[in-house]
């Protein structure tokens, strides 16, 4: 058995490459918590979780004060044991984003574990769909940046292989990302995919108008084009145009999915791992879609949801947004556009614990042991 008998959880803060800038905020920081459990044979496991900027030190003082004491003594191997346990021991601030962001950093550690201990890589042990999935690139396409570069940046991406990029909108007028998007079809021409995301940031009405520009330049999908707590409208909003409506990574519980699902709200469903919680329910969104035949296109987290999307059937793409260089040996595989698994025992992430040592922050670091 896989006796817990020590959790450790300490956070780093990452500064992205790139500044990353949408319709809505600035993404200037990382708060990334990173959780790590061993067991009475000494095995570990390491999950992780992430903020755009706030709400890190919360995430700790939760996994702290609620979560991880009450993994000790418990059998690891037990997951979605621990997983709903631990789900009802916080019902009282679920769902939310502080507490699913907290879970999934546990959740994740599980899978690490349960991985290693069997041998197996988390795409074959989560379903073994496929060996490699394309990638588009998410880099080059924020608010900010300028139409040239736009344009040059997915020719660069397109010359390496990627399948398509990801171009922001919400420029205060609809003939500003008219122009950007008509400035990047033109470049590269119509076998490149392009996917908008305007991050919640329009009403239906404006929504509605700018779709109608979208369908203009086979677009595809037009992603959070409202506040993703309001699902009526998504389906109103998927009902009037033929672009593909994509939502998920503001969402925090499976029943939010089923809800858009149901309704028909959703054309393509972004869960993200730690939004939803860890890997157990990011699952059970994964299938819940393939049942009514919806695709399962991630967001961000690439060097975790590159395993995902490759156990199951229905992801067609993963994002490319790299996040963990500065704390990983080496990065996410990839060959001519597609993003490859790794084959090591685990999630497949090769962790550089002198690097995570280094960029620890103080005073928010939790060692426990039974």
């Amino acid at each position: 058995m896989a006796i817990i008998e020590r959790v450790e959880v300490f956070m780093v803060d990452l500064k992205p490459k790139v500044l990353r800038t949408d319709a809505i905020q600035s993404f200037e920081s990382q708060e990334t918590p990173i959780l790590r459990i061993t067991d009475a044979d000494g095995a570990t496991g390491t999950g992780y979780s992430y903020t755009i900027g706030q709400g890190g030190p919360a995430i700790m003082s939760l996994l702290r004060d609620t979560l991880a004491p009450r993994l000790l003594g418990q059998d690891a191997e037990n997951i979605e044991r621990i997983w709903r346990g631990l789900l009802f021991s916080t019902h009282a601030t679920a769902v939310g984003a502080i507490t699913s962001l907290a879970l999934a950093a546990v959740d994740t550690a599980l899978w690490d574990m349960r991985c290693r201990r069997a041998q197996l890589p988390l795409y074959k042990m989560a379903g073994g769909s496929k060996d490699s999935v394309p990638m588009y690139t998410t880099e080059g396409g924020w608010l900010h940046i300028e139409t040239q570069a736009l344009v040059d940046d997915a020719l660069a991406a397109q010359a390496k292989g990627f399948c398509g990029s990801k171009i922001k909108i919400g420029r205060p007028h609809l003939s500003e990302d008219d122009a950007r998007l008509r400035a990047v079809r033109e470049a590269v021409g119509p076998g490149y995919e392009i996917m908008t995301d305007a991050n919640q940031a329009f009403s239906r009405a404006e929504a509605t108008r700018r779709a109608k520009v979208l369908e203009r330049h086979d677009i595809a999908w037009f992603e959070e084009p409202m506040p993703a707590d309001d699902v009526m409208e998504h389906v109103r909003l998927a009902a009037s145009t033929s672009v593909p409506i994509a939502v998920g990574e503001s969402m925090y519980s499976i029943s939010q999915f089923k809800d858009y699902l149901t309704l028909g709200g959703a054309s393509i469903v972004q869960v993200d791992v730690a939004r939803i919680g860890g890997i157990t329910p990011w699952l059970k969104v994964a299938h819940m879609a393939e049942a009514q035949n919806v695709p399962v296109c991630p967001h961000f987290l690439m060097e975790l949801h590159v395993s995902l999307v490759c156990a199951i059937p229905n992801a067609p793409w993963l994002e490319y947004i790299p996040q963990l260089d500065s704390l990983t040996t080496e990065g996410m595989e990839m060959k001519d556009g597609r993003a490859i698994p790794s084959a090591e025992p685990g999630l497949g992430i090769a962790w550089d614990w002198d690097a995570i040592a280094a960029a620890r922050i103080d005073g928010l670091s939790i060692d426990i042991s039974a």
